[in-house]
């Protein structure tokens, strides 16, 4: 048999066993089997030095046309199988759009994320401004400028996590409000900020107390703040949060920040005009007063011409009264059986 009519024949064989294949896996074996180094193809072109001069041309011209029929039988092939898979895959995967689809369960914000925005949207409705702040903060601003000295006794009240000696977890959200007090420019209006944040003291963790939890504190600054202006802003709070059949009454207290202080309770159960005093039930819910001439002088602000009223607040203490909550570590342990009582509507 001559080498044109073996490659003749090859081409016939091999063109059946390419249209024949099934698979990838045995088209890649078909390739290497005709195409490879050690394929019959390549035998044939060795076998060329054999030939005479002038069939030389004509034989390897045939040979090289076999070799790209079959390279295009076997792309073409690839190809075929190629989309054959595909169209099974999409088959298989097919979706019934006619099935009901699985319900998606809508977020809400955490119990306690939900009275802080109460506040928020309450204190922007009387034209506070939000401000928040660092809450790894220096000694400056969490103590000193709070009119706590290195020395003074009210800091064994608030045993704090000290990073060094002069940067500190903040142990309350004051140093917001000292940071935008020194900063504030008078002649273009009064200061009234709200500063709601986490904070962080040393503290043994039980049903009433967390080294972590939240405050919201408030400080108005401007000519001619009185006592009265606080406890009208505090009996607007306590109506927002509790109802409006909820009274304030304030008692006095200390705090280092503030003079006069006092602690401000909130009436339990509704009080009516027939209520006697005597059957009240109160509970403590914050502290406030008129901002000491020394926090101001301390922010560059002339106590004789500005004064004003600040007040802290605890979000986790207003969420436990609120909702009849008796351990402050279930706002924390991402129990969703507990937290979905607290469904925000609207």
């Amino acid at each position: 048999m001559s080498l044109a009519e073996k490659l003749d024949q090859l081409r016939v064989t091999a063109l059946a066993e390419i249209s024949a294949s099934d698979s990838q896996a045995d088209l890649n074996q078909i390739r290497v089997k005709w195409l490879g180094k050690k394929g019959p193809i390549t035998e044939v072109l060795r076998g060329m030095k054999d030939l005479a001069p002038a069939e030389r041309p004509t034989i390897g011209a045939k040979a090289n046309e076999l070799r790209d029929t079959l390279t295009q039988a076997i792309g073409d092939k690839q190809a075929t199988l190629a989309a054959a898979a595909l169209a099974a895959q999409l088959a298989g995967e097919t979706i019934d759009v006619t099935l009901p689809g699985k319900p998606v369960v809508q977020g809400q914000p955490h119990v306690l994320q939900q009275i802080i925005e109460d506040l928020e949207d309450q204190f922007i409705g009387m034209g506070y401004q939000i401000v928040e702040g660092p809450e790894v903060e220096q000694d400056e601003y969490n103590f000193k400028r709070m009119n706590l000295p290195e020395d003074h006794p009210a800091r064994d009240m608030q045993d704090t996590f000290y990073i060094s000696k002069s940067l500190l977890m903040r142990t309350q959200t004051s140093p917001v409000q000292a940071r935008t007090l020194e900063q504030h420019d008078f002649s273009k209006g009064p200061l009234k900020m709200i500063s709601p944040g986490r904070v962080y003291r040393r503290d043994t963790d039980d049903a009433t107390h967390s080294h972590q939890f939240h405050q919201v504190e408030g400080l108005v600054i401007d000519k001619h703040i009185t006592m009265g202006d606080l406890k009208g802003t505090l009996l607007a709070v306590a109506h927002q949060l509790f109802g409006a059949d909820h009274d304030i009454r304030l008692r006095p207290s200390y705090f280092p920040f503030t003079e006069p202080s006092v602690e401000v309770d909130v009436s339990w159960g509704p009080v009516t005009d027939q209520t006697k005093p005597e059957d009240i039930d109160w509970i403590e819910v914050l502290g406030a007063g008129m901002v000491h001439p020394n926090v101001l002088r301390m922010a560059g602000v002339d106590p004789d011409v500005y004064g004003g009223f600040a007040f802290g607040l605890g979000p986790d203490r207003f969420a436990m009264l609120k909702h009849g909550v008796e351990d402050i570590r279930n706002f924390y342990l991402n129990d969703i059986r507990f937290l979905k009582q607290f469904d925000q509507k609207g």
